[in-house]
């Protein structure tokens, strides 16, 4: 009796399988083959957020590409109308006059001197620090880190910090009275040691079982694996350097030293100091449009560098912090 039914079950069990063009198996219950769709609509999130970003996009927009037609605007239409999306009176007056001394020269061979050399000494300086509270070295790391965490919470205040930088120090009319203060930032310090607690320690185990060094491990290893946050540190820096200017007002009395943005607060505060700069050839200093034109002067390279950077950007400062 079972023997005759054998064959029927295993012909039961075969017909199962057999399947019709384009449907699913005959006697199954499992799910159909996706068929061909045509393109996917976006949803109306994704559509939401794009129309929010791009009126956010703009709205940032307008108010620089009003400053960039302001400086190309004459001065007399912009004492008597304002500014407007779109130079009436085209006038280069302002330009002719920031470029044509040598204020302006001074001023961004300081701007440059201080940001680039400044942004490596901080770079390296945090970079160093990370590492070693990344390690937890017994009896180093966690004093650094605590040397590390306190200006996060207050600092010395401006007194001392002044006297320790004129009467200790007697960095006075030099460049590094603006970069010695700026040089460690506590939160990138610490963004920096969740970058490298991420790197896998396999690896530097394999280095060491290799015969490297610390100091090997850290310049051949961990600094190529590092580029990310690097590049995280070296634009943050890079702009906090740039736009500085209330240290350089502190410690910079030499107008040979202004950096640009200390320029430009001294000829947005006070009016006469526009007379330091080449009169145009009306023999009136175009205030207001040396404003504007000394603004696009001064953020324009800062704001050329993000591009370089934004490769590693996102990525080093979103790892970085969901790391720790």
């Amino acid at each position: 009796m079972t023997a005759a039914t054998a064959p029927s079950r295993e012909g039961s069990s075969m017909s199962t399988t057999v399947t019709a063009p384009g449907r699913s198996p005959v006697g199954t219950s499992g799910p159909r083959p996706a068929a061909r769709r045509g393109r996917r609509r976006p949803e109306g999130f994704t559509v939401a957020s794009y129309i929010v970003v791009g009126l956010a996009g703009l709205a940032s927009l307008v108010p620089f590409w009003m400053i960039v037609a302001g400086s190309f605007t004459d001065e007399s239409v912009l004492a008597r109308q304002g500014y407007s999306l779109w130079p009436t009176q085209f006038s280069t007056a302002a330009y002719e006059g920031i470029f044509s001394g040598s204020a302006i020269y001074n001023a961004y061979f300081a701007s440059g001197y201080i940001t680039i050399v400044g942004t490596i000494c901080s770079v390296l300086s945090s970079v160093g620090i990370a590492w070693v509270i990344a390690r937890r070295s017994s009896g180093i790391s966690r004093p650094l880190a605590i040397f590390a965490y306190i200006p996060m919470l207050f600092s010395g205040g401006l007194v001392p910090t002044y006297l320790l930088v004129t009467q200790v120090l007697h960095l006075q009319n030099t460049w590094w009275a603006v970069i010695l203060p700026h040089m460690i930032t506590p939160f990138l310090v610490f963004v920096t040691v969740a970058f490298f607690q991420g790197i896998p320690e396999e690896i530097l185990d394999a280095a060491r079982v290799d015969g490297a060094g610390e100091l090997r491990i850290f310049f051949r290893i961990v600094l190529p694996l590092s580029k990310p946050i690097l590049a995280v540190l070296a634009l943050f820096y890079a702009v906090a350097y740039w736009n500085e200017w209330f240290n350089a007002l502190l410690y910079i009395s030499n107008p040979d030293f202004y950096p640009l943005q200390l320029l430009l607060q001294n000829l947005i505060t006070n009016v006469s100091n526009a007379s330091q700069l080449p009169a145009s050839a009306s023999g009136v200093a175009p205030v207001y449009q040396l404003r504007l034109a000394l603004t696009i002067v001064t953020i324009g390279p800062i704001l050329l560098a993000y591009p370089f950077a934004q490769r590693y950007f996102v990525k080093g400062l979103t790892l970085g912090a969901s790391k720790g």
